[in-house]
């Protein structure tokens, strides 16, 4: 062959090798290999390919999960968790592809779902070298979601057992199986890089046969995911501030790097044939045991990925705001970052702004009628921008240089200004013709979210957080840019709001001190501290309770008839009606101008007063759910108007737009209870969907968040701009919203600071099927096949939400029974036991039960399952802890769990506080 051939040919490969690289997919995760393939995670379905890389050739599509793939030893069989039938649980198939066998029914719904930074349940994390023993990690018996227990499964099923350790997360087994390398430790998905901590992770050995432990790394950083082969453990650990691949010598007792990125971590790796595989940067990494040198794995994969093709999607049900036109002939709709109008009888449904990947948010409709303002970081900041209500043209970006994050808007009555807080703790408003901007108010204490105008677009009503962690109303004048403060430091208060004629502001107010005595807790709460309170802004204005007193009324003399001389025109009445409204303030004496309305102390927000009429929401605590009230103050009379969500009153304060259990109504101003007897129409709100836009706006948006919220101006030293290019070069890959939340949490963890998490989100699930539970611990006889109970969990039956249903009344199981049959059908010849009771919490279950493995005198008892045992768990573990203490001390001393900061928490305190309340002693847990 020529060299100029050669020379050719070599450049045809080095093309081909970059136009390959260049299609590369990223974001390929929970990496496996059996020495021939390679098979990984992608939108969380399971892909495989050749061990030097290629096309990817999918294994699995269901709309579940599939994650977390581990070759059997021999490399032909591939177990993952899958959440086929809706629940989280251990599968199986052959190590090409085929149909996953179900191999663990451990009925979790309820520990499934979980907040994201708890993990997976049922994670499936090895296999057992010497047996065909799948190994995971499931809370199926742990009442707390932190906490997880290691099991082992067979491959044909059967019920798995608990490895002999209290918990556990990532492990690994010597070669013969008599020992394992295990965290004690799960919390890879809490995104705590460069965590230094008592939760830092080492990584141990623990002995099966001596039943000691030893830990290997003892390192203040986080050690995790040990891989045993030969005679090392591999591990990951952060010591250099990067997650990187060491090794453990168990003959040398040393420990050596084997990589150094400095970019991302490496995650998820895993042990096979011959080579660690890892993920790193989106990318799926090999590590070749022998040689210790790794190199990328190039990938590709060519799909349709209809998970995130998008379309037409309404999203009528996903509405974050609503107001109502001036005339209210239309509502205003934000939804999914777009803004609609809907009519209030004909015409169609317009989306004003129709863009995937931008958020437009509190949108206001000018009392002109002329303009829809909004919120939108088309810019890539918070920017104002108004756009022609009827969507002729193209919106119009009114404020420039944002660089925080921007609070409702307000349009000023005159529809000249718009009006807005902001994260930087500052009150302004912006001439909407110029762009010019005027500063309001700064606050020092938290930022001003209750704002509004005065009906002649002359005065700025606003709550002030004050430093001592209250408001006060205060009034800033248009003429001279003056603050004056309404009313005294000394009472919270809130929503203020002008009366549409300009007599009065209005304001809620916690001024009512009606103590709640405890009886447990010998102590005082203050609850429904608030009511409605108004102040005259002239000192002219008379109180609108004021002694009335009915008077005969004299009829005028008749005024003298004149040659037409003074006499007004049509023209000078109509110039009269249009005489321009001017509130009228007197500062001096403002605050002791205030008056209470005669109501209940409760909780108000929203207020609103047209022609003598107060409109409020109340959410007291003898409220269901949210009431809208109207007060009559001619009348002094309070009605209650119904159960409303929400409200808007239109610019010509004759319509009210309302919401109630997600509908929205046009109705008139009301004076009496309302009705939703018509809605109004959503179905025409309608997004033509991108969702890689979308993703891409969702991720710009959380990084924004995050710099404009974080406690730390300096983001802990974070360089945040280059955070936001790392990660950001990811999002293009997104295929499933599970990723997008991985990546956020990864570029949130850089901040290094817990309790940040993201969660959440719109993506397929499986349709749940419910598993019944016996609130037992069951085994199976190895010579009958019949299931035996081991354990019955005791529960509190007089409360149904912690029933054991084999202590239920006329239910005669004890523990050491065998349970032959579950509806006739017998149980020697299950799989698995619980494989009988899939969709049967609630429902009458026969169990033909004997005290020995035989038909011979067996007897049918029939239950009620229940859906979860968490609570059941959590019963007993409290009820052998007190029984141990009380038993260790002579009954001198009480035990106390409190399980978490919440209500829970606080109700266990209380529940076995005060009848442990004379010990001489309490160990608090």
């Amino acid at each position: 062959m020529s060299t100029s051939r050669i020379l050719v040919m070599i450049c045809i490969l080095l093309v081909s090798s970059f136009l390959f690289a260049q299609d590369e997919t990223r974001l390929l995760r929970f990496p496996t290999t059996n020495g021939q393939q390679i098979v990984f995670a992608y939108a969380f379905d399971l892909y495989t390919v050749p061990v030097n890389g290629g096309t990817a050739r999918k294994l699995t599509s269901f709309e579940g999960d599939e994650m977390y793939p581990r070759f059997s030893p021999d490399g032909k069989q591939l177990a993952f968790t899958g959440q086929y039938d809706g629940n989280t649980e251990v599968f199986l198939m052959p190590a090409q592809g085929g149909v996953p066998q179900r191999i663990t029914y451990t009925a979790t719904l309820g520990r499934d779902d979980v907040s994201d930074r708890m993990g997976p349940n049922n994670l499936v994390i090895t296999w057992k070298n010497t047996t065909p023993e799948i190994v995971f990690r499931s809370r199926m018996r742990s009442f707390n979601s932190f906490n997880g227990q290691l099991y082992t499964v067979n491959t044909t099923g059967n019920l798995p057992q608990q490895i002999e350790v209290p918990r556990g997360g990532f492990c690994s087994f010597s070669p013969d199986d008599k020992k394992m390398a295990y965290n004690r430790v799960f919390r890879e998905y809490r995104t705590w890089k460069r965590y230094r901590g008592g939760m830092a992770d080492d990584v141990w050995i623990y002995d099966f046969t001596t039943k000691q432990i030893e830990n290997i790394t003892n390192n203040p950083a986080q050690d995790i995911i040990p891989m045993w082969t030969g005679n090392k453990i591999y591990f990951l650990s952060d010591r250099d501030k990067r997650m990187n691949l060491y090794s453990y010598d168990l003959t040398s007792k040393t420990t050596k790097q084997h990589t150094t990125f400095t970019d991302f971590d490496i995650k998820f790796p895993s042990l096979g044939k011959d080579a660690i595989v890892f993920e790193q940067a989106g990318y799926i990494w090999r590590f070749d045991l022998a040689s210790e040198t790794f190199a990328k794995v190039p990938i590709k994969i060519a799909e349709d990925f209809s998970v995130s093709r998008g379309g037409i999607e309404e999203v009528g049900g996903n509405v974050s705001n609503f107001e109502i036109s001036p005339d209210g002939k239309r509502a205003l709709f934000g939804a999914r970052g777009d803004v609609f109008t809907v009519p209030a009888e004909h015409g169609p449904t317009r989306n004003l702004t129709a863009t995937s990947g931008v958020h437009e948010r509190n949108s206001k409709w000018s009392p002109d009628g002329k303009w829809i303002a909004f919120i939108s970081d088309q810019s890539g900041e918070n920017e104002i921008y108004v756009v022609a209500q009827d969507g002729k043209g193209e919106p119009r970006q009114v404020t420039k240089g944002a660089d925080t994050y921007y609070y409702q808007i307000y349009w000023s009555p005159d529809s000249k200004k718009l009006l807005w807080g902001d994260k930087k703790q500052r009150l302004r408003y912006v001439d909407v013709a110029s762009g010019k901007i005027t500063e309001v108010a700064n606050a020092t204490a938290w930022e001003i979210r209750q704002y509004a105008w005065s009906p002649d677009s002359r005065w700025i009503a606003y709550a002030m957080p004050e430093e001592e962690g209250m408001n006060t109303i205060r009034l800033y004048s248009l003429a001279d840019g003056k603050n004056h403060q309404v009313t005294e430091g000394w009472y919270a208060a809130n929503s203020p709001a002008f009366s549409n004629d300009g007599k009065y502001l209005l304001f809620a107010s916690s001024r009512d001190f009606n103590p709640i005595y405890s009886w447990t807790e010998w102590n005082h709460a203050y609850q429904d501290m608030e009511r409605v309170y108004l102040v005259t802004l002239s000192k002219d204005t008379p109180s609108p309770f004021q002694p009335k007193s009915d008077e005969v009324a004299i009829k005028a003399d008749e005024p003298k008839k004149d040659d037409g001389k003074g006499k007004k025109d049509k023209k000078d009445e109509k110039e009269d009606e249009k005489k321009e409204l001017v509130v009228k303030v007197d500062l001096e004496g403002l605050s002791g101008r205030v008056i209470g309305l005669s109501i209940q102390a409760s909780s108000y927000g929203n207020l609103a007063c047209i022609d003598d009429v107060v409109y409020y929401n109340r959410n007291g605590s003898k409220d269901q759910r949210p009431q809208l009230v109207m007060y009559d103050l001619k009348k002094e009379k309070e009605t209650e108007l119904g159960q409303v969500n929400g409200y808007e009153i239109s610019a010509d304060n004759k319509k009210m737009l309302f919401s109630q259990n997600g509908k929205y109504a046009i109705i008139d101003l009301p004076k009496g209870p309302v009705k939703m007897d018509e809605t109004l129409d959503l179905a025409g709100m309608e997004v033509h969907l991108d969702r890689h836009a979308e993703w891409q706006q969702i991720f710009n948006e959380a990084w924004r968040q995050m710099r404009d919220f974080f406690y730390a101006p300096n983001m802990h030293g974070v360089d945040w701009e280059a955070q936001r290019v790392k990660y950001g070069a990811l999002v293009p890959y997104v295929n499933h919203r599970k990723d997008l939340t991985y990546i956020i949490g990864e570029m949130i963890g850089e901040l290094n600071v817990g309790h940040a998490y993201v969660g959440g989100g719109e993506f397929p699930t499986a349709k749940r099927i419910q598993m019944g539970l016996l609130g037992a611990e069951l085994s199976r006889d190895p010579a009958s096949k019949y299931y035996r109970i081991e354990k019955i969990l005791e529960g509190e039956n007089w409360d149904n939400s912690n029933r054991s249903p084999l202590r239920d009344i006329g239910v005669h199981v004890n523990e050491g029974d065998y349970i032959l049959a579950v509806n006739g059908e017998s149980t020697n010849q299950m799989d698995n036991i619980y494989a009988a009771l899939v969709n049967t919490p609630g429902k009458q279950v026969v169990l033909t039960v004997n005290g020995t493995p035989n038909t011979a005198g067996s007897r049918t008892v029939t239950v009620l399952p229940i859906r979860d045992e968490s609570g059941l768990y959590y019963y007993n573990w409290v009820q052998d802890n007190i029984a141990k203490v009380d038993k260790a001390t002579g009954g001198k001393v009480g035990y106390i769990h409190i399980p978490d900061m919440g209500p829970n928490g606080l109700n266990e305190f209380v529940k076995h506080f005060y009848p442990q309340l004379r010990k001489k002693a309490l160990i608090i847990d």
